[in-house]
């Protein structure tokens, strides 16, 4: 049917007798667009993919569902908000919908808009048709894997599902494919898309690289799901193979990920961004900036000029450097997360703040200096204390601790942000700093919990977390940077360490390391550096669920030093006479006071629960297991 609406419309007579013109009833909307309209003007069309890309789905982006960066591990929430945010910091156990998406609707629009296109796009070009044809095949492919990540498999609809003139929807009920099968589309279609979709160098429009990164990401999933899922004691499956891909698939879809990163890696259309010398601020840079950015294949970009913005710098700005804010800071990074970045000696992440026999702290002249040395990736993902940003310094400091020779022990104070340690408040203080102007403070909101704050995508530009300005931050959707380590994960998952090693130490040397750093690999190791390398671009939480060991990290346990987070305090030492520790600085361990329950992943959380409205409305849908 034509999307044209007519009006039918009741002329009355008026004081002045004036009559409804005769055409009144067939006079065509000025608002709505029939189809013939749309699909015959190419800048209508790409009006109608540029919704389509707005509504792909993410878990945790700058704009949708940002607050998700804190309910796993590498954050907490230490911003205000409602009971529901603050709630993040105490997730008894998962939802078995927590990350459902189940995007029929988006699929429907997407099939439709292809034939339409292709039954009354008469005036397009042979070339623009596959072009755009390609493009919306992309968009699909693209929410099928986002879908099946998440739920397994889907029923796969490529088509417009009609009613019959009798009613009868029997016909238009389809059951679920296998999850390899949904996979294995996903391939097949961007193999068929690839060479014909166009927009060349386009970051924001999905070209033959961006095709490429997405089957590189998908086929990685595929593997591990098929490798990883069959080493459990039990494992997930269901009887229809709608859960569960065999182990024999493991090294195809390894294979075909590692064909499509090498495609793009070998193809010099992209590079690892190298713009500035500042290790960590080239790597803040390979992420954010948006203007001869050779890393970034594919974005969701936003413009002031255009009024196209977010809030997502208002919200978590550094406390200190706030502009008109109200709140700030509520995505706080944990130490889980900072320890995570290797010192470049090759030594582990594990910070020093206490000394090898645990009997006394591990005095620092400067702030700073426990970060000395680390892995530049850390300073472009995190404000730890002793950095700045936006040109200001982020003045990062818990308290002091005063040496009370009586006891022989020290006492800790804790203050307001920015306050001083001296009188009158303190009469025997030394008029130093206290507390730092961004905390970290222990219960206070819209200040650091842990003593961290995010760097990754917070716009330095002035007054970017204005309420009125806001940013233009773009959020990456590919880039370079992942698809070396998805080479590398694939190519060691097929046994070739050599060649993993290569795409590994690449990266690595970026961030500061020597050449060839790692000599061996291990699949936590390389969970580790996408951890480092990709945080907060969500990916944490894809990988532990791809390996299956989301359960073993986040296993609820009081105990588990990997499913509770925690804080770094700063503090400043005051113990006059001794000079090989007045004025210097120690570093306490803690788990961050804002965190309430060790983070719990169940085997029922690797699969979404399928909407109870899909299952009454189909009866051939199979519940997941769990369910």
């Amino acid at each position: 049917m034509k999307n044209i609406i007519k009006y039918s419309i009741a002329c009355a007579l008026t004081l002045s007798m004036s009559a409804c013109k005769k055409d009144w009833l067939d006079r065509q909307s000025q608002t709505l667009l029939v189809n013939e309209q749309v699909m015959n003007d190419p800048k209508l069309i790409v009006g109608l993919l540029a919704n389509f890309y707005d509504r792909l789905p993410t878990d945790a982006s700058l704009t949708s569902r940002w607050q998700q960066h804190t309910s796993y591990d590498d954050a907490v929430w230490s911003g205000g908000g409602n009971a529901g945010d603050e709630e993040r910091n105490n997730i008894v156990q998962y939802a078995t919908d927590r990350w459902r998406i189940y995007d029929y609707a988006l699929i429907r629009d997407i099939n439709l808009a292809i034939e339409n296109m292709n039954a009354v796009g008469n005036r397009l070009t042979a070339d623009q048709k596959l072009q755009f044809e390609a493009e919306f095949r992309f968009l699909r492919a693209y929410n099928y894997f986002e879908m099946v990540k998440r739920m397994g498999g889907v029923p796969i609809i490529t088509t417009q599902l009609l009613i019959d003139d009798k009613g009868d929807v029997a016909g238009l009920r389809k059951p679920r494919n296998k999850e390899a099968e949904v996979y294995d589309f996903i391939a097949s279609e961007i193999d068929a898309i690839k060479d014909v979709i166009g927009n060349t160098g386009s970051p924001t429009r999905a070209n033959k690289y961006t095709a490429l990164a997405l089957k590189s990401r998908a086929m990685l999933y595929a593997g591990s799901l098929a490798k990883y899922n069959n080493q459990l004691p039990s494992p997930i499956t269901l009887p229809g193979g709608e859960v569960g891909i065999p182990a024999n698939r493991a090294a195809d879809y390894y294979q075909k990920s590692l064909d499509a990163s090498k495609e793009i890696i070998n193809s010099g259309r992209y590079s690892l961004y190298n713009g500035n010398p500042n290790l960590g601020e080239n790597f803040f840079e390979a992420i954010t900036k948006k203007v001869g950015n050779p890393e970034v294949i594919f974005a969701q970009d936003f413009l002031q000029t255009k009024g196209r913005n977010h809030a997502f710098s208002y919200d978590n700005i550094a406390r200190s450097i706030r502009e008109d804010n109200l709140g700030s800071s509520a995505i706080a990074p944990t130490l889980n997360l900072v320890e995570t970045y290797d010192f470049l000696n090759g030594d582990a992440g594990t910070l020093r703040n206490r000394t090898a026999d645990n009997s006394d702290y591990i005095y620092y002249d400067n702030i700073s200096d426990i970060f000395a040395n680390k892995d530049a990736r850390l300073y472009g993902t995190v404000i730890y204390p002793g950095t700045s940003f936006k040109g200001s310094p982020v003045q990062i400091q818990a308290g002091v601790m005063v040496w009370n020779a009586a006891t022989n022990s020290y006492q800790t104070v804790e203050g307001n942000l920015g306050s001083i340690y001296g009188p009158p408040t303190f009469p025997n203080g030394d008029g130093g700093l206290l507390t730092g102007a961004s905390g970290p403070q222990r219960s206070a909101q819209d200040v650091s919990n842990t003593g961290f704050y995010l760097r990754k995508y917070v716009d330095p530009a002035p007054q970017s977390s204005n309420r009125g300005r806001q940013s233009d931050m773009w959020w990456v959707r590919f880039r370079l940077g992942e698809i070396y380590l998805n080479a590398a994960e694939a190519a060691f998952e097929l046994g070739n360490t050599p060649e993993a090693l290569t795409y590994v130490n690449t990266l690595r040397k970026r961030a500061g390391f020597p050449d060839n750093s790692l000599t061996t690999l291990s699949i936590d190791k390389l969970i580790s550096e996408r951890r480092a390398e990709l945080a907060f671009e969500d990916h944490r939480l894809w990988d532990l669920i791809r390996t299956r060991k989301a359960t073993e990290v986040w296993n609820g346990s009081t105990t588990s030093t990997t499913a509770n987070l925690y804080a770094l305090y700063p503090y400043r030492i005051v113990r006059p006479g001794d000079a090989a520790r007045h004025n210097k600085y120690v570093f306490v361990k803690l788990v961050a006071p804002r965190f309430r329950t060790p983070r719990f992943f169940q085997i029922q959380n690797y699969y979404m629960s399928i909407p109870q409205n899909a299952i009454d409305a189909n009866p051939l849908i199979v519940r997941n297991p769990f369910h």
